[in-house]
């Protein structure tokens, strides 16, 4: 899709983002960042709320399922290296994952945190991936995303 498609099926002028945008690579840039920004800001309430460290881990990672879920095409792109100037994107990536890593450390110990943290991540991931797919079918694993994020939280360790 091209600048000028954006903006026509945005409804305005074709040539609209052209005013913001140098080209098609910088407004999806954009887009991740922001979307990093948001998942950010969700993980920051959640790292400093009052549940259980289980429960914000659970809300974090079901907050990225229904992006997923709910955003697929920005959730693939929050997950693609940016073509454009990354410095925004890394920077709103670091602290996501620095916020998600904290709430990880709250259960396994910060010394754990980044080993369980990348399990959790790409189980997520992978379950968000076969959610969308429709290979996560009920009738046939006999559960659903949620209960998994619950099944892999529950064997995480305990911090010592």
């Amino acid at each position: 899709m091209t600048l000028r498609e954006v903006g026509a099926r945005s409804g305005v002028s074709r040539s609209a983002a052209y005013r913001h945008f140098a080209d098609k690579e910088s407004l999806l840039t954009v887009l991740a960042t922001n979307a990093l920004s948001e998942l950010g800001d969700v993980l920051e309430v959640l790292a400093t709320s009052d549940d259980s460290p289980e429960e914000s881990l659970r809300s974090a990672l079901l907050s990225l399922v229904t992006i997923g879920r709910t955003r697929p095409h920005l959730y693939r792109l929050m997950f693609t290296t940016p073509t454009g100037d990354p410095t925004a994107a890394v920077r709103a990536a670091e602290r996501a994952q620095d916020l998600f890593l904290d709430i990880v450390g709250r259960i396994t110990g910060p010394r754990r945190a980044r080993r369980y943290g990348a399990l959790l991540l790409t189980s997520a991931h992978g379950i968000t991936g076969l959610d969308l797919s429709g290979h996560l079918d009920l009738d046939k694993w006999h559960t659903n995303a949620e209960e998994l994020i619950d099944t892999i939280i529950s064997l995480l360790p305990k911090a010592k």
